[in-house]
């Protein structure tokens, strides 16, 4: 079972092959924002992968991280805890001004992921 550790707030033991942002919000219990319900549209999931940084991407995030401009984060939504990971949060729901952290995400990656290389 990976181990997914979250900067200051603990390590977790995570389902192998869980999407990253229901583990935070699941195992890890933080307020991750996901405002649209995970399905790669608005980056609000996004995190700071400090360890373990899967070397795969959906064409979908790769799409969407160039189309904002983001370097150094990835959309939680869009991973799959399948190995030992560490994450930074950036995006919560405390002090968002949202009224909710979004609707729930689908356990499958959504849209259907096609994957490719971080390089």
């Amino acid at each position: 079972m990976p181990k997914l550790t979250v900067e200051n707030v603990g390590t977790f033991d995570v389902e192998a092959g869980k999407r990253l942002v229901l583990a935070l919000v699941e195992d890890a219990a933080v307020d991750q924002l996901h405002a649209c319900g995970g399905n790669c549209k608005c980056t609000t999931c996004r995190v700071a992968v400090v360890g373990g940084e899967p070397a795969k991407i959906t064409v979908a995030e790769k799409e969407k991280l160039e189309e904002k401009g983001l370097t150094g984060v990835r959309l939680s939504c869009q991973l799959l805890v399948e190995d030992d990971m560490a994450v930074q949060l950036i995006s919560r729901l405390e002090g968002s001004g949202r009224p909710d952290s979004g609707p729930p995400p689908e356990t499958s990656i959504q849209p259907e992921p096609e994957w490719t290389t971080t390089d």
